[in-house]
């Protein structure tokens, strides 16, 4: 392991398996924990004003943590993130049954997904720079899907106080594949109440409408004139409790907005700054939409990092770079199937900055 990589013992799965954090460094004294289990961010401390670092996601203290709690904290999810409606897709003709792991629908891969598995985990150094190079081969028929495949994900922490994630896969049939990181971020440090004061944009005009499931209905509407409209800088509390559809069906915000990025170039999704910390962070990204989600469903006094640490609801937010949900159910969303003579490739930028 080079000087910016170290590697260290983190656990046991609950069937033995070691599972190990890697900590990557860079010159600004900035830092990523990223366990081989789930490909999980545990910790990401970045420097602020003062000169000291503050560890901005949330997470758990052992394996444990991660193993029995359903919250997707940090993790890769795959092979399919977000909900495919009734846990089944025609692809070709043929019908492809999956987990109700959130019934009827199926969510983020299954009751087994990208979160739940020990990934290979190799340090790279490139032209890039240096970093973690995981790797998982989704067996045919693992949760469902068809097709074996082949997935690597790439984790670098840059000079820039970049956290970069490079997502690459490849299959030997016919299927679909949509991935993403779930990580939960609170600028202002994890143990430290909820995110309600955090200023927002999303540069999106649409989203993607749902049903009271949060299935997508296929309708792409407008966001002028909702509760749900960041193309201006808004704090995250002033209009999360409007009595308007899509806050009442996730009870909060969990909404996919569409991005005007068809040509999978790497833009910039969402800007969110902390006026209590100072620090603002970007969400860039070749995918076409990004999940906007306010943690809803952390159950009061939910266990975290640091022995004392309980998160509440509304703890920390999720900016989940992604393909439309259900798009496998919606054939005029963007295409998520992918082909043997093809390659699935996407990347996200997390930007650090002190404003």
């Amino acid at each position: 392991m080079s000087e910016h990589i170290k590697k260290e013992r983190f656990g046991k799965t609950s069937d033995g398996k070691p599972v190990h954090l890697y900590r990557l460094t860079n010159t600004n004294n900035m830092s990523a924990g990223i366990l081989d289990y789930g490909g999980i961010v545990v910790s990401l401390k970045v420097p602020g004003n003062n000169g000291s670092c503050t560890d901005v996601v949330l997470g758990f203290d052992s394996v444990q943590g991660y193993e029995n709690n359903n919250l997707y904290f940090g993790c890769i999810v795959g092979r399919f993130a977000n909900r495919i409606a009734n846990a089944r897709f025609l692809l070709n003709d043929n019908e492809y049954k999956l987990a109700q792991n959130i019934k009827p629908n199926h969510l983020h891969g299954g009751t087994r997904g990208f979160d739940k598995v020990i990934w290979a985990a190799k340090e790279i150094s490139d032209t890039q720079g240096t970093g973690l190079r995981l790797s998982y081969l989704s067996l045919d028929g693992e949760e469902g899907y068809p097709g074996n495949l082949a997935v690597k994900v790439t984790y670098r922490l840059t000079d820039a106080n970049e956290l970069h994630i490079e997502y690459f896969a490849e299959t030997d049939q016919d299927t679909v594949v949509n991935l993403t990181n779930h990580s939960y971020f609170n600028l202002s440090g994890h143990d430290s109440g909820d995110i309600l004061n955090h200023v927002l944009t999303i540069h999106a005009e649409e989203f993607t409408a749902t049903d009271a499931r949060s299935i997508p209905t296929g309708e792409i509407k407008s966001l002028a004139n909702t509760p749900l409209d960041f193309r201006d800088p808004v704090p995250v509390g002033d209009r999360i409790h409007d009595q308007y559809d899509a806050l009442k069906y996730g009870n909060g915000y969990d909404t996919n907005y569409v991005l005007n990025n068809a040509q999978g170039m790497l833009i910039k999704a969402a800007e969110v700054f902390d006026p209590k910390s100072g620090l603002s962070m970007e969400a860039l990204t070749t995918q076409p939409g990004v999940q906007f989600y306010t943690g809803n469903y952390i159950e009061c006094n939910t266990p975290g990092k640091g022995g004392q640490t309980t998160y509440q609801k509304r703890s920390g937010l999720c900016l989940e770079t992604q393909h439309y949900p259900d798009s496998p159910n919606q054939p005029h969303f963007p295409s998520v199937v992918l082909k043997p003579e093809d390659s699935y490739r996407h990347k996200t930028v997390y930007r650090f900055k002190i404003k």
